[in-house]
């Protein structure tokens, strides 16, 4: 349940949307002024502009950028190639907020399990930091602590962001953009990797669900406090690369990714949307540990199958069966839709995507083409057929780096014809 704002923080949060704003027109002003003189624009302004001015303002606005330079359904291509400059590294957090933290997730007379506890960070991100520890029966663990009074002023942000969608929809030259509809789906996922305990949740129920294809670290429930996830420590891991792998080794490990992709897509329904190189590595060994469940998403029966049909039907080239559950899957369609001609489109587009190997087809441009078919007809797709998209698209430069040659779409048919059968 979101904690309940009053107005004082609303008040402070809007106050410090408005200091940033101040900040963004005061540097557009000064490139403005720097290009006049030049009597040339400066390269790269907006993205320099905005960046910094989203990433002052907080996590709500690193995490929601991010997620919406994805959204090529519902934000123009030049808005997403902007907003996918943020990243999510951060400053790690003072040692003072660690121990605050700490302190609030083991009060109450509760006993401190740790025996050693390091307070440089392993790694740092805008909601979380992560540190090494060892517990008192001498397990390595991973701690990840969430840093103080976020949950309050993220859920201030998406209540004034709401606000201001609400409004922006009814201005003239804003008609049309669903902000309302971005700022609900957007502040779901957002506010839900807040939870760390629902994160402890999703990482055993995806160690169930994926078995031998992918290590994830087994969660500590007896250690972990009110914002905070203990979890196993696992050393030894590398960044997601083809390193010193053969090509056979490569192989392997590519396919070994995309079935446990494709077994979260269309068997279980519990899809971890965030497998970038942050959260996906490797052991010299070869296998593959996926870590953080902060964005995972599950999807219902419904869904499911629809989502099982579109991607059968694509690999067997039904172009038009692929129109069809788009249209089926969408959020709404407006009255009057030119729908025949979105039909022609998306099946042209299926059309000349069917059959092409990794080295050839390109997820990133089938899903921006797609987005913008469904922006053009003002086709609402709805957030459970898009954020599961994420989990292909973010792996797909990494999985061609491995091997150009794996077929996308012949490795995912056993797997779904077992789900259809199901």
């Amino acid at each position: 349940m979101a904690p309940t704002v009053p107005w004082p923080v609303l008040i402070t949060r809007l106050s410090a949307w408005a200091v940033a704003a101040c900040g963004l027109l005061a540097g557009t002003a000064s490139r403005w002024a720097t290009g006049r003189v030049l009597r040339r624009p400066v390269a790269g302004s907006a993205e320099r502009a905005v960046v910094p001015a989203l990433v002052r303002l907080g996590p709500t606005f690193v995490k929601g950028g991010q997620l919406l330079s994805t959204r090529a359904d519902l934000l123009p291509r030049a808005a997403c190639a902007t907003l996918a400059g943020l990243t999510d590294r951060m400053d790690p957090m003072p040692a003072a907020d660690v121990r605050r933290a700490l302190s609030t997730a083991y009060a109450g007379g509760r006993a401190w399990p740790f025996a050693e506890f390091d307070y440089a960070a392993v790694a740092s991100g805008s909601i979380a930091g992560v540190y090494r520890a060892r517990l008192r029966d001498g397990r390595a663990v991973a701690v990840k602590v969430r840093r103080p009074g976020l949950d309050r002023r993220m859920v201030a942000d998406f209540r004034l962001l709401a606000l201001a969608a609400g409004v922006g929809e009814r201005m003239p030259g804003l008609r049309g953009l669903p902000a309302r509809l971005m700022v609900d789906q957007v502040g779901a996922a957002v506010l839900g990797q807040l939870d760390l305990a629902r994160e402890a949740v999703m990482l055993e129920r995806l160690r169930d669900n994926l078995g031998t294809m992918v290590r994830i670290p087994a969660t500590v429930p007896a250690a972990a406090g009110e914002g905070v996830l203990v979890m196993e420590f696992l050393d030894g891991l590398q960044r997601f690369g083809p390193a010193s792998f053969t090509g056979e080794q490569r192989g392997t490990i590519v396919r070994r990714v995309l079935h446990a992709v494709y077994q979260m897509l269309f068997i279980d329904g519990l899809v971890h949307c965030d497998m970038h190189p942050g959260n996906l590595y490797l052991r010299p060994s070869g296998e593959v540990v996926l870590l953080d469940a902060g964005f995972v998403v599950e999807l219902s029966p419904t869904v499911r199958k629809l989502f099982a049909q579109f991607f059968v039907n694509m690999a067997l080239g039904r172009a038009e069966e692929c129109a069809e559950i788009v249209l089926r899957s969408a959020a709404s369609v407006p009255a009057g839709a030119d729908l025949a001609g979105f039909r022609r489109d998306l099946s042209g587009l299926v059309r000349q995507n069917h059959g092409r190997r990794a080295g050839e087809f390109r997820l990133g441009p089938f899903a921006a083409r797609l987005f913008e078919l469904q922006r053009r007809h003002r086709i609402s797709a709805a957030p459970e057929f898009v954020f599961p998209l994420l989990s292909l698209l973010v792996l797909e430069g990494m999985i061609n780096d491995f091997d150009v040659h794996v077929d996308f779409q012949k490795e995912s048919i056993p797997t779904l014809f077992q789900a259809l059968r199901s």
